[in-house]
Parts: C-alpha cells; sequence; structure tokens
C-alpha cells in the first residue's frame, strides 16, 4: 500500500476513530502514526537515516523528510544524518555547525511486513496513552472512595472494573472472609496508585482506617463541611473500630453528630463495615483526658502518664480490668492505636503492691546510707524524697517538714548524704581510673564520676570517644521494629539523664574538640527561631 494511492484523510479519521474508542487525544494517535512511518520509511532508506514524517491535521498528507546535522569533521560518525560544513555547503549557503538541512524525500510503499510493524506501533503507542490517562485520572484519587464492579477473584484478590482499567483488592484489605460475585457493586478506599512498567496498579482496601473516616464524611455533613474534625481513627477490620472526633463550634455536640437521630449515621457506616462495631470518641488534647474517653466503657481510676518514653500506665478497679483489655485485648490494643501510646493496664491492687515495693526499697537505701531506723527511713520516703542527692542537696527548710525533724537533725542528716556520696564518687573515680578514663573525660563539665564510670565500663574513655555517642546511646529511647516499640538502654539512662540533656553534652564535647564552630550552632538556633516565628504567623 502506497502512502500517495490512500485516501489522505483516512488517516485522520483512523486517528478521530481511535481516539473516540480509547477516550484519549487524538494528537496522540497522530503522532504514533507518524512514528510508525517513519520507522517504516527507516527500514526502506536505510536505519541511520534520521527520517521524519509529518502528517498534517487539516488534509491528512503525509510528508516525508531527510534530517541531516552539520557537524564538526572530528565528530563526523553517521554519514547519512551528518555531514561536515564542506559537505554542507553543496546544498546550504553558509552553513554553521548544529543546523540542520531538511529534504523531502518520496513516500515509501508499505509493504505487509512495514504496514504489520507500524500498526504494532500505533497499537503500542495506544496502549502507552491509555495507561497515561489512567494513572494521570486515579493519581489524584488517591485517598477517596470509589464505586466499583466486581470482574473476577483471583487466588482470594478480587479484580475490580474501574472503567477505564482495573483495580486490585487484595485479600488482606477484605473485611472478615468477604466474598463476592461478578457484577457486584461494592465501595472501596483507593489506597495507592503506582506507575508499573505493565502498566498503573490501582490498590483498594477496605480494611484502612481511612475508609472508614470517608464513610463518615460522606454520612456526616458536619464533617463534610469542617465544622467537625476526624483526630484518629483505629480499626480492627469487620469486628470493632475506635474514632475520635472534635467539633469547632461548640453548639455542636461531635459525638451526638456522628451518631445522627436514632444511630441512623453511625448505622450506615456500620452496615457498610459488615457490621463493625464503632466507639466515637470525644478528642481531647490533654493525652491522659483523651485515653480515659478511649477506654470507654471501661472506668479508669489513675492515668500516669510518660511522653519520653511514650508510655502510659493506666490504674483501674479489678471488676474493671477484663473490661478495659477487651476480648482478647483488643479495646486496650484499639486505644493504643488511637492514642500512639503504649498502654499498661494495672489493676488498683497491683499498683499498690509496686507502689509498697517502691517504698520498701528507698526506705532501705535511706536505712543503709544514712544509717537510720525503719521508722525514720520510712518518714523521709513518705514526704517524697526518692535518692541520696536531694537529701544532700535539698534546702534545709525542706527537710524540716518531716516529723521530728529540727535543723541540728537536718544538718546532721545532709552530712552524712554528702559523706556517703563523696565516699562513692571517690570510689567510682578509682574505677574510671583503673578502666584507663582520661583526664578529657574527667575534666568534662556536666560528668559526675558514677557517670564517668558507667562511661568507662562501655568502653567511653576519652573526650572523642563521648563525642561520637549519639544522643539515645546515652540518654535511652525507642525504635520502633515491625510495628512493635523496643526499648534501648542508654549507658546514663540511670542518672534520669534526658536526650535534650544528652544531645547538649555531646555537642559541647564537638564544639571543644574543634569538630563543630560554634558559629554554625547560632546560625541552626537562628533558623529554627525563624520558621517557629513563620510558623506561629501562619496559625
Amino acid at each position: 500500500m502506497a502512502i500517495t494511492s490512500a485516501n489522505q484523510l483516512e488517516l485522520l479519521q483512523t486517528a478521530e476513530a481511535v481516539a473516540r474508542e480509547k477516550m484519549i487525544d487524538p494528537e496522540l494517535v497522530i503522532e504514533a502514526m507518524e512514528e510508525s512511518l517513519a520507522r517504516a520509511a527507516k527500514s526502506r532508506y536505510g536505519a541511520e537515516m534520521d527520517i521524519r514524517v509529518a502528517i498534517d491535521r487539516k488534509t491528512g498528507r503525509a510528508t516525508f523528510t531527510r534530517v541531516r546535522t552539520v557537524v564538526e569533521e572530528e565528530l563526523l560518525e553517521n554519514y547519512q544524518a551528518e555531514f561536515t560544513v564542506e559537505q554542507a555547503r553543496e546544498y546550504m549557503d553558509a552553513p554553521e555547525v548544529g543546523q540542520t538541512f531538511v529534504e523531502e524525500v518520496p513516500p515509501v510503499e508499505l509493504g505487509r511486513i512495514a504496514a504489520q510493524s507500524a500498526k504494532q506501533v500505533i497499537l503500542q503507542k495506544v496502549r502507552e496513552a491509555e495507561r497515561d490517562k489512567q494513572y494521570e485520572e486515579f493519581k489524584d484519587k488517591a485517598g477517596t472512595i470509589i464505586n466499583v464492579l466486581v470482574k473476577r477473584e483471583e487466588y482470594g484478590n478480587v479484580i475490580v472494573d474501574l472503567n477505564p482499567g482495573e483495580g486490585v483488592l487484595r485479600r488482606n484489605e477484605k473485611i472478615g472472609r468477604e466474598a463476592y460475585r461478578p457484577n457486584d457493586r461494592i465501595r472501596c478506599f483507593i489506597k495507592d496508585v503506582r506507575r508499573e512498567p505493565r502498566g498503573p496498579q490501582i490498590f483498594l482496601s477496605r480494611t484502612a482506617p481511612e475508609f472508614m473516616a470517608e464513610l463518615f464524611k460522606m454520612e456526616v455533613p458536619e464533617i463534610y463541611e469542617g465544622v467537625i474534625e476526624i483526630k484518629a481513627v483505629a480499626r480492627d477490620p469487620g469486628s470493632r473500630a475506635k474514632i475520635a472526633v472534635i467539633s469547632f463550634d461548640n453548639s455542636i455536640d461531635p459525638v451526638g453528630a456522628c451518631v445522627g437521630m436514632r444511630g441512623s449515621r453511625v448505622q450506615a457506616v456500620v452496615n457498610e463495615l459488615q457490621g463493625e462495631k464503632i466507639d466515637i470518641i470525644p478528642w481531647n488534647e490533654d493525652m491522659p483526658t483523651f485515653l480515659v474517653n478511649a477506654l470507654q466503657p471501661a472506668e479508669v481510676s489513675k492515668v500516669v502518664l510518660d511522653e519520653e518514653a511514650g508510655k502510659i500506665e493506666v490504674v483501674v478497679p479489678e471488676e474493671q480490668l477484663s473490661l478495659a483489655i477487651g476480648r482478647r485485648g483488643q479495646n486496650v490494643r484499639l486505644a493504643s492505636q488511637l492514642t500512639g501510646l503504649d498502654i499498661d493496664i494495672l489493676t488498683e491492687e497491683e499498683e499498690s503492691k509496686r507502689r509498697q515495693a517502691e517504698f520498701e526499697v528507698r526506705t532501705k537505701l535511706f536505712m543503709e546510707t544514712l544509717d537510720l531506723d525503719e521508722f525514720f527511713a520510712q518518714l523521709i520516703v513518705s514526704e517524697g524524697f526518692t535518692n541520696l542527692e536531694e537529701v544532700a542537696y535539698v534546702e534545709v527548710n525542706e527537710l524540716l517538714v518531716i516529723e521530728g525533724v529540727d535543723e541540728a537533725t537536718a544538718s546532721e542528716l545532709q552530712a552524712r548524704a554528702r559523706d556517703y556520696l563523696d565516699a562513692q564518687n571517690a570510689k567510682a573515680m578509682e574505677n574510671a581510673r583503673a578502666l584507663g578514663v582520661e583526664d578529657s573525660l574527667v575534666n568534662f563539665e556536666g560528668l559526675t564520676p558514677v557517670m564517668i564510670e558507667a562511661l568507662a565500663e562501655d568502653g567511653v574513655k576519652t573526650l572523642e570517644d563521648f563525642a561520637t555517642c549519639a544522643d539515645w546511646e546515652l540518654a535511652g529511647g525507642w525504635t520502633i521494629v515491625d510495628g512493635e516499640r523496643s526499648k534501648d538502654e542508654g549507658v546514663l539512662e540511670k542518672f534520669e539523664l534526658s536526650l535534650e540533656e544528652a544531645q547538649e553534652m555531646i555537642m559541647t564535647a564537638r564544639v571543644m574538640l574543634g569538630w563543630v564552630d560554634p558559629a554554625d550552632l547560632v546560625s541552626e538556633e537562628d533558623d529554627a527561631e525563624t520558621e517557629a516565628a513563620q510558623e506561629g504567623a501562619e496559625a
């Protein structure tokens, strides 16, 4: 088939038809045709030639041209697509390096093989255009709910029709033992959209916490309008869920609005989630208060929050323990997901025993170190003293509140505490020296002899060793491994060194060693203050 003998408008008509059928831009189809014709022409004229084809968008006429570029003589490699300045003078006036010479060449006859090849190129381009269109269409829909039609099931994964294209609802993204038949219409959450070599992959979910949040947004107008905000969601898909909400309008009850008249709104979400029980909880910025709400319906007696460790301790009455934990730990697990904290639940009896044990340990400490009888030691612990440092260096007035303690007794207590600490420090320094600690570390401000001993036992013996430590290696921290928080013990953690103090000490050591310029630290602080001020202004 020769291009010249064909109806030239047929190219445009074909492009329009293909574009309409595939719902893509006709320009993409015409560009694919141009590329396929150029490839066919190269097989006729030679693969090394730079043959280009332009199809007139109005007449459909295909123009075949050969393009040659002027290059420097020493860079000439492709004699069919390049030529030197000297050679170019035969075709051009005053040629310069980089210029191109374009000449029209006769259209080619498309044989059966060439026509088939051209068809494959066009199909490939159209397929790529379809994929790009599908990706562009769905990438902005990630995080939204979509209604889809079930096509088939493959190894437990449900393939759905997205029109155009297909999406995948994986086995672990289905609620419980959901089973679907072809042509069933279901709602799914678009969890992820990825561009892959085989085409865009759209991954759907019905178990994602965001799916439930989006369902509430559809059922509760106040959430859609922004009057009520969903702050956190935790789900045990198909069984139970907790959702925390807050209202920015004091006249609107966020929990009541989500429940709806006679539970109509929440019931609509429950039905979509296969009967999943939903606890709607009022959000509170005060984390202990929020946790008390999150553990409903259990009643909480006491909450102790350790923000640095990301842990929270909850004390409940004995009869409320099973309710607080929930069936197979479900209630406390969901509350933990909702708050982002590790939760330890104790009964009042267990907490009492633990506090009694701590009381006895501290009593024994003061009995042994200060040479006191049990009753006197108990009086000191009862007033809130937990260690020798507090007794040794506290203001005398604070010791006088202890029953039976006058100024002379207070002075004697402090003298005994200081003598013991001095002896302890001297022994610690002796051990540290024996382990090889250098003066650079001994003279570093902020480290006590017992701290230096602990560092030496861990192999930190010089200021250089100390400066290479990470803050968590000194103060301790937490690491998340496979979704579980694990404790990293710090060398100086038992001395109640905070992460901020550890960071400051390490940076001071680096400045002393010349590893860090103090001016850089000032600059970083100024930048941080500027950013904080900007964020405050924007807020």
